[in-house]
């Protein structure tokens, strides 16, 4: 395929549903559930919701939208660390778009821009790099998050402040890595996975054998997919074919992109600037072992952790505010409490409601919102 429209044509998304359909009814004989196939990714979510895809599915099947969303696992507590850096003197703040919105505590990155703190909105920690030579007598530093789709170019713009000798830049790391997170939720006894489709980006740094461990150990197979229709429709027709076939094994849909052993040049500089933590805490999923990355001895001297002082202090996130549950996949983001009433895009009580990948931005942009509140209220009128 070359084209765009090779993977959004209509003829082949028919086909590839009725067979969808077809080894839905086989699979459900027996069972008094429906299959649950989580999508790891949150750029498979909101594919899933602008293509209409969740709607075409049989009702056999239900997707459980997981936690791959960077900036929706930063906990409140990280959030306030940015402020608090954004605030001190002669510092240029530089971050990513979807994070300027994200709640903190007291504030979010936006609001300590409007109150003349200097925070700016790059495209790549390159951008952040760039302000730092223009500005020599700044501190710049970059809000550096993601999983491992973003990790390389971090790294390697650290590798190129070392080799210009550029002293005025660091990075307050966020980075977060895929396999621990995962891991987390098959030891979570409130799912009962089926299947996953796999995260297409990420796969592309990290390859497919690391998610190995999720079809040998636990028996659930998990195709990495793309995120055209046809891509997911095809995903998701693999994984239930594997089901059929009693198999469990880890199957690239998204081979175009995705090399088997991933991209070396890149696995390369993030093992040489970044070492794993003993722990680190996400929202709503609690400390997770080794589940994010630290920069190392040798570039201490680009960690704003180590350059400035920083609370770090854990805070809970608002008692009326879902988002764990959501991010664990046990429930979906209509069935939160505050889902568009009290937290709605230009009210966020969460962060995924703010992201670009968060699955409650993905319900609330796409879905059908007022229909959502008709359901609520004829739950509670059935509960009542």
């Amino acid at each position: 395929m070359k084209y765009v429209d090779e993977f959004r044509d209509p003829a082949k998304a028919k086909t590839l549903l009725a067979e969808i359909n077809l080894l839905t009814d086989k699979l459900r004989k027996g069972k008094d559930r429906p299959l649950q196939i989580m999508e790891v990714c949150g750029g498979h979510t909101h594919a899933i919701f602008r293509y209409g895809i969740e709607s075409m599915l049989p009702d056999g099947i239900e997707l459980i939208h997981g936690p791959g969303c960077p900036v929706c696992v930063l906990p409140m507590g990280r959030v306030d660390d940015c402020v608090a850096l954004s605030e001190l003197p002669n510092v240029i703040f530089t971050t990513f778009g979807d994070a300027m919105r994200v709640p903190g505590s007291k504030k979010s990155l936006l609001q300590a821009k409007s109150e003349g703190c200097d925070v700016r909105m790059v495209y790549s920690p390159l951008d952040a790099l760039k302000l730092a030579k223009e500005n020599p007598d700044k501190e710049v530093i970059f809000f550096a998050l993601g999983f491992e789709t973003t990790m390389p170019s971090t790294a390697m713009t650290v590798l190129q402040a070392e080799r210009e000798g550029i002293k005025n830049f660091s990075l307050f790391c966020n980075h977060i890595t895929i396999i621990p997170t995962v891991k987390a939720i098959l030891d979570s006894p409130e799912l009962t996975l089926d299947g996953f489709l796999g995260p297409g980006h990420v796969s592309m740094v990290i390859g497919n054998s690391p998610y190995n461990f999720i079809a040998e150990q636990y028996g659930k197979p998990l195709v990495v997919a793309g995120f055209e229709p046809l891509d997911v429709l095809h995903a998701i027709w693999m994984v239930l074919k594997q089901m059929d076939e009693k198999r469990s094994v880890v199957e690239n849909q998204y081979s175009r992109v995705v090399p088997e052993d991933g991209n070396a040049v890149a696995l390369d500089a993030i093992g040489r600037v970044f070492e794993l933590r003993e722990f680190f805490e996400w929202r709503g999923l609690g400390s997770i072992d080794h589940s994010g990355v630290r920069m190392r001895d040798e570039y201490a001297a680009f960690d704003a952790e180590r350059k400035f002082t920083i609370k770090s202090v854990k805070i809970a996130d608002p008692k009326s505010c879902q988002c764990g549950e959501v991010l664990k996949g046990v429930i979906k983001p209509w069935e939160c409490k505050v889902f568009g009433t009290a937290c709605t895009p230009e009210t966020p009580l969460g962060a995924l409601m703010v992201s670009s990948e968060g699955a409650c931005a993905a319900y609330y942009q796409f879905g059908d919102v007022e229909k959502i509140h008709h359901k609520r209220e004829e739950l509670k009128r059935a509960a009542s």
